[in-house]
């Protein structure tokens, strides 16, 4: 018995299809990109970032500690950590957000320790 790994679809009809498809940002690779920014000072721009609350709390996160946060477009940001205070991070905020604890990593491999709630 031989598994397909990939699903198969089977179109019929007498037209053919084309167009394109816009492939939307996911929650779950944007928010450890936003974190991975408080590893550097320097400028990061991201783009098919979703501007979801998720998202968004987070971007509220890291402004809060200082670093500058600029929406470029519609779905691409920009932000540069190069004032960032680890002794801001909103504990309101930490608690909505559990993604929150992705910004451990790189706060600490920045500053050496970090005090989260």
């Amino acid at each position: 018995m031989t598994e397909n790994p990939m699903p198969s679809f089977r179109i019929q009809g007498g037209k053919r299809l084309s167009g394109a498809v816009t492939v939307q940002g996911a929650k779950n690779a944007a928010l450890p990109l936003l974190s991975a920014t408080l590893l550097t000072a320097q400028p990061c721009t991201l783009s098919n970032i979703p501007r979801i609350e998720d998202v968004m709390v987070m971007l509220e996160l890291i402004s809060g500690m200082g670093a500058r946060v600029e929406w470029l477009g519609e779905n691409q940001v920009r932000v540069t950590a190069a004032d960032l205070d680890p002794d801001k991070l909103n504990r309101l905020l930490v608690r909505k957000l559990r993604a929150s604890i992705l910004m451990i990593g790189p706060l600490l491999a920045r500053f050496g320790k970090i005090r989260i709630p």
